[in-house]
């Protein structure tokens, strides 16, 4: 599952509205609808982010967190580390291997230094 099939799910969830309604008054496929929310679909576009947000009557802050998590919820990333050093280069791969492995609390803790790390900046 990514960021955003996450809190659409939730959204759709806490609202009582099933996978099928909400996919039929969006004019998409149910089906779609399901992998996008489980991450099997990469990130939807703008359009469709914008869409759920009127859906769900989603205003400022919330709809631009919701296009924050779109963003950011491509489930299969490339990482480009070239012209970086081997060490970011070594981190990337193993992590890429190892993510499955790594436990939701060391993963949390990972993401937390990342996101300190870039407001630092």
């Amino acid at each position: 599952m990514t960021p955003f099939g996450l809190r659409v799910r939730t959204l759709r969830k806490s609202r009582r509205i099933t996978l099928k309604k909400m996919a039929g008054d969006l004019d998409i496929s149910s089906a779609y609808l399901s992998a996008l929310e489980h991450g099997h679909r990469g990130r939807p576009s703008w359009s469709l982010v914008a869409q759920i947000c009127d859906y769900f009557n989603i205003i400022w802050d919330d709809a631009e967190e919701l296009q924050r998590l779109a963003s950011l919820s491509h489930p299969k990333v490339a990482v480009d580390t070239s012209g970086l050093s081997p060490t970011a280069t070594e981190y990337a791969n193993l992590l890429a291997k190892e993510i499955r492995a790594l436990p939701e609390a060391r993963l949390k803790e990972m993401l937390r230094y990342l996101k300190s790390n870039r407001s630092e900046k």
